[in-house]
């Protein structure tokens, strides 16, 4: 219960009693049976007896609109910075074309999606991609280890498809509900506003499903080199839709014909020193001498069910579909080649979603994926307003004719030649828009299950991270073990074994040497603490001037 000699205000953890101008207290902290002061609410003071889940039909998704607990906290996350970006704020752009195959692989790509944009060989559809890092602020260098943000959207013949992911082929977690959390321990401390190995790290130990993305971006695989040498991937599970309304599950993924590089920490802060930009300088640069990145798009194709035979879940962004079993199959090849004319004007005004599908393109029932459709537009309509969309950088290239009007920075009304201008609304008999013909079939999944929250049944944390670290070169698990050993030297000790615990689970060898570099870490620690003592006993003393 609150301390009543407080005047009901709460007595912080660290013991200062403080609370300015209501920050720390709340008007009555009077609790319910079973609650006191550390139990967690809603801001309608709702007590949460489960934060890790979204509410799903059956633990594999989908998710369900009336997700109140999600969306208060999603969309209160989405409206925490202003104007910059919560997350992938540092970003950099280009313009460029997307060619088709007109196959998959080796079979016609009909027989899998009627997305129009694939259906030819050499179509070419416009693009423009910004690349960021994910969580550090505007002006951060980008030699920072932080996964790399990878957006893509393809400006089509039937409107906009925003393919939106990441460098990585993993995520840290599988459901939207932990990212408000996820991206908070890996920003600054609320009070002295200082990143710290700590925080991270005690989320990450608390949540053992991070420990496959921790195999990567705590190697050098965290810094890639630039923008142009590294992979992407759409990171989620989607579906693509043929012309009977049939589907299957895909990943996507972007293969770098340039190669892929990385830096290890130590080559990361050399270049830090010398330029902070140079990603954005190499992207810029290279585009405007002619040599055009390009990345091949393939995909991962698997039937739409929960595959039984393998021991993890296809929905589970933190796990890779094993290529020898789910090949990666061609699509088509994206090129880079024409730079920004305004940073400003194209790539910070540049606004992505996961919803943004076009017709063969859908979504599946993976429960990071649909807590990402609800806050990237909700983020974007925050940030730079309810009509993001009439923006050069985000229109479609096709007409657009709605019935939403007004709102800040209208630029225009998007109304149809010779529409009746009077009617905003659909159905009408006095000249409105019109429903467009249905050409073919919806997918309509079935489902069966009670509405939960709970995680899905195979989780297995540890299998695929213990494969990575052991795919590591050695050189990769050096820095690896460095890393990792030297954001948890002056972390809590319950962390600290915590994480040599979770490694331990990955491979005996991991764990091990994360317990042999902590210790040495924190005796390196000591003597730079005993070298701020010797600042002062060895300085000379100065007159005055």
């Amino acid at each position: 219960m609150a301390d009543e000699t407080n005047n009901g205000q709460h007595t912080p953890a660290d013991g200062t009693g403080t609370a300015v101008n209501g920050v720390g207290s709340s008007h009555d902290q009077r609790t319910a049976a079973g609650e006191n002061a550390q139990t967690l609410t809603t801001r309608q003071g709702h007590p949460l007896t489960n934060n890790q889940n979204l509410r799903t039909v059956g633990n594999r998704g989908p998710a369900t609109l009336e997700n109140y607990q999600f969306i208060e906290k999603i969309s209160h996350f989405d409206r925490e910075r202003v104007p910059e970006r919560v997350v992938h704020a540092r970003g950099a752009g280009a313009h460029g074309v997307f060619e088709a195959y007109g196959k998959v692989g080796d079979e016609p790509i009909e027989k899998y999606t009627r997305a129009k944009l694939f259906n030819t060989k050499g179509k070419e559809t416009p693009v423009f991609v910004r690349f960021s890092t994910v969580g550090h602020g505007g002006h951060s260098p980008e030699t920072l280890r932080d996964p790399r943000g990878f957006a893509v959207k393809f400006y089509t013949e039937d409107g906009n498809w925003d393919l939106v992911g990441n460098n990585l082929k993993v995520f840290f977690i599988r459901d939207a509900m932990k990212f408000p959390d996820l991206i908070h321990s890996q920003k600054p401390d609320p009070v002295h506003n200082r990143q710290t190995g700590e925080r991270i790290f005690d989320f990450i130990c608390n949540t053992p499903e991070t420990m496959h993305m921790v195999s990567f971006l705590f190697s050098p695989w965290g810094i890639p080199a630039n923008y142009r040498q590294m992979q992407g991937s759409g990171v989620n599970t989607y579906k693509w839709v043929n012309k009977d309304g049939d589907a299957v599950l895909v990943k996507y993924h972007w293969e770098p014909m340039q190669g892929v590089k990385n830096l290890t920490a130590g080559e990361a802060e050399k270049i830090q020193a010398k330029n902070f930009n140079h990603a954005t300088q190499d992207l810029y640069e290279n585009i405007k001498k002619g040599n055009f990145p390009k990345w091949e798009l393939r995909v991962q194709i698997m039937s739409d069910d929960e595959h039984p035979e393998l021991d993890f879940d296809p929905l589970d962004d933190t796990k890779i579909w094993p290529e020898d079993q789910f090949p990666h199959l061609p699509v088509g090849m994206m090129t880079l080649n024409k730079n920004p004319e305004n940073y400003f004007a194209e790539v910070e005004q540049a606004a992505f979603g996961t919803g943004v599908l076009v017709d063969g393109l859908d979504f599946s029932d993976d429960k990071m994926l649909q807590g990402r459709t609800f806050s990237y537009s909700d983020t974007q309509r925050y940030r730079v307003g309810a009509n993001y969309l009439q923006l050069p950088i985000n229109a479609p290239k096709k007409h657009v004719s709605t019935n939403q009007r007004d709102g800040q920075m209208t630029y225009h009304v998007d109304s149809a030649p010779g529409q009746n201008n009077h009617v905003n609304y659909e159905p009408s008999s006095l000249n409105g828009l019109k429903e467009a013909p249905r050409s073919a079939p919806d997918h309509t999944p079935q489902y069966t299950g009670r509405l939960v929250r709970q995680t899905i049944d195979r989780e297995n944390n540890f299998k695929q991270a213990g494969e990575r670290y052991r795919t590591h070169e050695d050189w990769e698990r050096d820095d690896l073990i460095s890393n990792m050993s030297g954001a948890l030297a002056d972390a809590a000790e319950v962390i600290q074994q915590k994480m040599i615990e979770l490694c331990t689970n990955c491979d005996p060898d991991w764990g091990q040497r994360l317990r042999e570099g902590i210790a040495e870490k924190k005796q390196m620690m000591m003597k730079d603490e005993e070298a701020v003592e010797q600042a002062e006993e060895l300085a000379h003393d100065a007159k005055p001037y």
